[in-house]
């Protein structure tokens, strides 16, 4: 046997079926995944807040281990794989002399072991192991979770260079399913270098873009691992990397019981670094698990999407040899890895003379690893031979051309439920249309851009006026009517064609479809969207202004792309105009069109989509657009309505939009200077049993986006906006996350927050969090950069002093202005997101361990109260109107 496929049974489907199915049926048992099988785990559930979100603790019982697994994979842990379980036994029940031993014990657990067994046999049980394989792990989490936890799940593990799943068996139900949905959310980033001219960043979704593909199998019985050696050949020099799973990798030894037949991709994408790039393009790795014999319909799957295919076997039996024959004539490049001292060397010649003709082979297509075989050597010629197939011309198919081929020989493609392809023929109808970006806003979005940035601006100085205690004078009666004015004009326009058609994709009964749809819609606007030129990370984080003064609010800091957040601010202006009318008393409520609006874009809200709470084309807040999101989430609520806020703010490109989604399972845009600009608020919701502990029953998280521009002013109203609308978000917050880039970077707005909060009273529990951008293997806390937070005020903080009428004087140092104590952790230090060169770097251990001490930490400030109290969604509707 493979030494990967150690335990593996090596029997047909078609031969035991009944021991297939009772496999299955009794891993699901184990796992306690039974229950999902006809309602499949949803993405909410796994992201439910609980007693265990606080906790890191080792799974105890075979149960634990899909939450523990979805926990890790959500905090982009590395270690998420490891299927190792702990005994938790009471203190007083453990024997004196094993007592410092105890909780490093790996317990081997059966489903029919009885827990309350004598404890005093510990010491006796057989050598430590865990009864789930981690690819058994996988398969049978994914075998109970709806589409779009497969696609998170998938996404979380490209994120940590796991191997992805492609081919998921199900012996069962007799059929198995490519995943081409599941992997359609994974975006792959690489230097693509022409032959001449200057190399660039590439971007593209891995299901888009081509690559030469090599598979790599096993036939029957073999003594070199197909997964180490993939790992050697994707790792250059002495950077080991395990994006396939193997015997050596813990507890990889541990018998596969449904896994067999998994067939999983990896892809080396080159960085543009010659030290680092094995090969000068992608290029995809296919491994299958078990003996092709066993699983002929998926070898024949990757002989047909594959430029070539390596064979590792000690033996060439007779069976075998007469399915190889069958392959008469196919294009696909074979070679054989043999051990022949293990297996009968004179049969091996025999059928592979045979083979060589057929296969259109010669003799330098069979390698041969024996004990004595130097590794490294042997890994170089592996090298050598992908690195020629993919030069010379050969066969280059995308993930999505591979799912053709899959149709073809039967096999189940997940994106071709009706839903699926409903949403999808619905996204094509209003993106076929859009050949321009910013025509198509000019020409459809009609209500955006000058009819709301007019609007928006006069409700600001009516707002202004109202708060500065005047009069009422005919200047505001000016204001208002001219408001009115431009309502009316935005409320005499019908919604275009592609917005009518986004709206009746979203106002289907088929909350599935909807969200089918909503994917379907950001991955096919980025497409169409207007490409922009990639920048290095740094170019952001400089930027300077050219003048400081007044700014034109209309001037962007980034082209801001065209996204779905674009269609509901369309939705938000319609009802915007028409509430501003029936307030009025110009327009009867009986005539209101668009007042179920705020309900269609909640729903979206309750699956998962960010929605923006200010609009990053005004940098304003549609106040009566929020306001009927609001009451209808606190309709829908009902008795779970009490809320804690949680905002973070910072630069673009300080990773807090990272930060967030990982802590929460979020989906807020990420990526320097090309996302969304406004801020978006997403929902988490507690689990009922966690509620009355933690105090609440769902967070509000909030992420400023792009509204907050740094350096880029600290006067003028450029700033006074910024500062503002920092103002808003932190004055709406139980808890605000501050990210820095730089210790000494702290955005003058939010400084400024910070100061017309205090004189209010209100502060927020809040965390400096300073983000290493660009050390790849940072240590732990820096004392001396945390100190560095508390030295004496730059220009920044005393310019928002002298704005507030406060004068510099009083201010010494930043924990005059936010009680800023170091040694109470208001301060942390995140090490760099990356171990190692992306793109082929995985999230380091370090990163992720810190976010999870970080939540931990904002999670128990929120129980013990020091979040302040937290908030009906009534109060906060009152809070948002007057801040």
């Amino acid at each position: 046997m493979d030494a990967d496929d150690y335990g593996t049974n090596e029997a047909q489907d078609s031969d035991f079926p009944a021991v297939e199915r009772s496999r299955l049926q009794e891993m699901l048992s184990l796992l306690g995944l039974e229950t999902y099988q006809a309602q499949k785990l949803s993405l909410q559930d796994s992201l439910q807040i609980s007693s265990d979100s606080m906790k890191n603790w080792a799974p105890q019982a075979p149960k634990d281990l899909p939450w523990n697994f979805l926990r890790k994979l959500q905090a982009l842990n590395a270690e998420a794989r490891n299927t190792t379980m702990v005994l938790d036994v009471p203190p007083d029940a453990r024997p004196a002399e094993k007592e410092s031993q105890m909780e490093e014990e790996i317990i081997y657990w059966d489903a029919a072991d009885d827990v309350s067994a004598d404890i005093y046999s510990f010491s006796e049980l057989p050598t430590p192991d865990t009864p789930v394989n981690p690819l058994d792990l996988l398969c049978a989490l994914l075998l109970s979770s709806d589409s779009f936890l497969q696609q998170e799940i998938v996404h979380k593990m490209s994120l940590c260079q796991f191997a992805l799943p492609l081919v998921l068996p199900d012996s069962e139900n007799h059929y198995h399913t490519f995943l081409l949905w599941a992997l359609r959310g994974v975006v792959r980033t690489w230097w693509a270098q022409p032959p001449r001219g200057v190399g660039s960043l590439r971007e593209d979704s891995a299901v888009l873009s081509r690559a030469p593909a090599f598979a790599f199998v096993r036939m029957e019985v073999s003594s070199n691992s197909k997964s180490q050696l993939l790992n050697a050949v994707l790792s250059p020099g002495h950077r080991p990397r395990d994006c396939f799973w193997h015997r050596d990798l813990n507890v990889g030894t541990n018998p596969r019981e449904i896994a067999d037949g998994l067939v999983e991709v990896s892809w080396f994408l080159p960085s543009g670094r010659e030290d680092l790039d094995i090969f000068p393009e992608p290029v995809a790795f296919l491994n299958l698990r078990g003996d092709i014999g066993s699983h002929w319909l998926q070898f024949k799957l990757l002989t047909e999407v594959s430029s070539a295919v390596f064979i590792l076997t000690d033996n060439i039996s007779k069976k075998e040899y007469k399915l190889l024959y069958s392959m008469k004539g196919s294009a696909t490049k074979y070679y054989f890895i043999l051990s022949p001292y293990r297996g009968k060397r004179n049969a091996n010649l025999r059928f592979l003379n045979r083979l060589i003709p057929v296969l259109k082979m010669d003799h330098s297509h069979v390698l041969v690893k024996v004990s004595s075989t130097d590794s490294a050597g042997f890994v170089r010629r592996v090298r050598s031979i992908v690195a020629h197939v993919a030069r010379s011309p050969c066969r280059r198919l995308s993930v999505e051309e591979m799912a053709h081929a899959a149709r073809k020989l039967g096999l189940r493609v997940d994106e071709d439920c009706e839903e699926c392809q409903r949403a999808k023929e619905r996204m094509e109808r209003i993106t076929r249309k859009i050949k321009d970006s910013d025509a198509y806003r000019r020409d459809e979005l009609r209500l955006q851009g000058d009819p709301w940035r007019k609007a928006a601006q006069v409700e600001k100085e009516l707002c202004q006026a109202q708060w500065a205690g005047d009069p009422p004078d005919k200047g505001r009666a000016e204001l208002r009517h001219r408001l009115l004015e431009l309502r009316a004009q935005q409320n005499g326009h019908e919604p275009a064609g592609g917005v009518q058609e986004f709206i009746t994709a979203i106002s289907g009964p088929s909350l599935g479809e909807k969200q089918y749809f909503l994917r379907w819609m950001e991955w096919g606007l980025a497409r169409v969207a207007s490409p922009r030129p990639r920048q290095p990370p740094e170019t952001i984080l400089t930027l300077r202004p050219k003048h400081c003064g007044v700014v034109d609010l209309s001037e962007l800091l980034w082209p801001e792309p065209l996204g779905v957040e674009h269609f509901l601010r369309e939705m938000g202006q319609f009802y915007e105009a028409e509430s501003c009318l029936v307030e009025a008393g110009k327009l009867p409520a009986s005539q209101r069109r668009f007042a179920h609006f705020p309900g269609l874009a909640l729903e979206l809200l309750l699956k998962g989509l960010p929605l923006e709470l200010v609009d990053g084309s005004t940098l304003s807040t549609p106040l009566r657009w929020v306001t009927g999101l609001l009451k209808e989430l606190h309709a829908r609520l009902e008795r779970r309505s009490r809320l804690v806020v949680l905002s973070a703010l910072g630069v673009p490109g300080t990773g807090k939009s990272t930060l967030l989604n990982t802590m929460f399972g979020l989906r807020f845009a990420t990526g320097r200077g090309c996302g969304p600009r406004g801020a978006f608020m997403q929902l988490v919701t507690v689990a009922e049993s966690f509620s009355q502990d933690l105090g609440c029953d769902h967070i509000l998280v909030i992420d400023s986006g792009g509204l907050i521009g740094g350096a880029l002013a600290t006067a003028g109203e450029r700033f006074e906006l910024e500062a503002s609308l920092a103002t808003l978000l932190v004055g709406l917050s139980n808890v605000t996350v501050v990210s820095l880039a730089e210790t000494r970077d702290i955005p003058p707005a939010i400084l400024h927050a910070f100061l017309r909060l205090e004189k209010t009273g209100h502060m927020p529990n809040y965390q400096f969090v300073y983000q290493n951008l660009h050390d790849t293997c940072a240590p732990g806390p820096r004392p001396r950069e945390r100190r560095q937070l508390l030295d004496p005020p730059g220009d920044a903080i005393r310019a928002g002093a002298q704005m507030e009428k406060q004068g510099g004087g009083g201010i010494r140092t930043l924990a005059d202005l936010a009680f800023c104590d170091p040694e109470k952790q208001h301060v942390w230090h995140i090490p760099g997101l990356w171990h190692g060169v992306p793109p082929m770097a995985a999230v380091s251990l370090g990163y992720s361990e810190a976010i999870f001490e970080l939540k931990r930490c904002l999670l128990e400030n929120i129980r013990n109260g020091l979040s302040n109290q937290n908030k009906s969604i009534q109060q906060l509707i009152e809070l948002v109107r007057r801040l």
